[in-house]
């Protein structure tokens, strides 16, 4: 259940603290294997605003779940579907559904601004550190809609709520620059650190790429899937530039507003919130604007 993730808080912090402290004792140096450019590791300011996120975010959850939890049991008293609780099988099908929940949540996150507007927030420290992995959005509502299905396909909703734990789990450790590729098997499957540096890059080349929470496999499906090349240049492609974790949780909603605001019809006031970021309702093609302006940035990729 969901408390796994309290259990694992302690672990969370002791591994970051060894992490951390790899950086003071064996340097920046990259691995053998890869670009000798020295690896970011840590700065206090980022590291204090990354841990500042995560504390907001389980604080608002212990709300939130309650709405998650409810609407769950709700939707899994309607269906007439059950999956069995004591069976192998029913936990590998679980495993496979939250996983193909979670790409199509992420990539839906970074592809719909609203979705966005929550999600940068994840991407928007410069480092890439295990501290990374605890800055969470302070408005996580627009995860719900992938996961109900789950409770109308008869999976009872701790063990919905306890798969989501150990994807949430898996993915802590994904957040380092500290371990190179893996065996290419492992490469091949799994979601790894190679390809989760992939995702929460700016480079052109990066962007909008691997998607995935446990496995890597619905990325190469989906064509979404690229391999960790040139050196990862971490964060957005415009960096917001403060440390202020009210400001990170709130910046992409304040532009979705400035930008809506500056639109006169309704419907592209509208568009503002279901476009893909970096869409300008005054740059669409056969307009004087857009043949003259440059491409709309778009805004880098990312992961839980």
């Amino acid at each position: 259940m969901s408390e796994l993730i309290t259990y694992a808080i302690p672990f969370f912090v002791l591994l970051l603290a060894l992490e951390a402290l790899s950086y003071h004792l064996l340097g920046h140096d990259h691995h053998d294997d890869e670009p000798a450019t020295p690896l970011r590791g840590y700065e206090r300011r980022d590291t204090v605003t990354s841990l500042t996120m995560g504390l907001g975010n389980v604080a608002i959850n212990v709300g939130w779940k309650l709405v998650v939890v409810a609407l769950y049991v709700t939707l899994y008293e309607l269906t007439p579907i059950r999956m069995p609780q004591d069976a192998w099988w029913a936990f590998v099908l679980l495993f496979v559904a939250d996983d193909l929940a979670f790409y199509w949540y992420h990539r839906v996150g970074h592809r719909v601004r609203i979705g966005w507007a929550s999600h940068v927030v994840h991407h928007s420290s410069e480092h890439y550190n295990l501290s990374t992995a605890l800055r969470q959005p302070w408005v996580p509502m627009t995860a719900l809609p992938f996961w109900l299905p789950l409770a109308l396909l008869g999976f009872a909703p701790w063990m919905i709520l306890m798969q989501q734990a150990i994807s949430l789990i898996y993915q802590f450790g994904l957040h380092t620059e500290r371990i190179g590729r893996l065996p290419r098997p492992v490469e091949w499957v799994f979601n790894t650190p190679s390809h989760h540096r992939v995702h929460h890059g700016a480079n052109a080349r990066y962007l909008d790429k691997n998607y995935g929470g446990i496995l890597i496999v619905w990325d190469r499906l989906f064509g979404t899937f690229e391999p960790e090349g040139e050196r990862v240049r971490y964060g957005l492609t415009t960096n917001i530039g403060t440390f202020n974790p009210v400001q990170v949780a709130t910046h992409e909603w304040k532009a979705i507003w400035a930008d809506m605001q500056r639109a006169d019809r309704l419907a592209d006031k509208l568009r503002y919130t279901v476009k893909p970021p970096g869409w300008r309702h005054d740059e669409q093609p056969g307009t004087a604007a857009a043949a003259t302006a440059p491409e709309p940035p778009v805004t880098a990729a990312a992961g839980r």
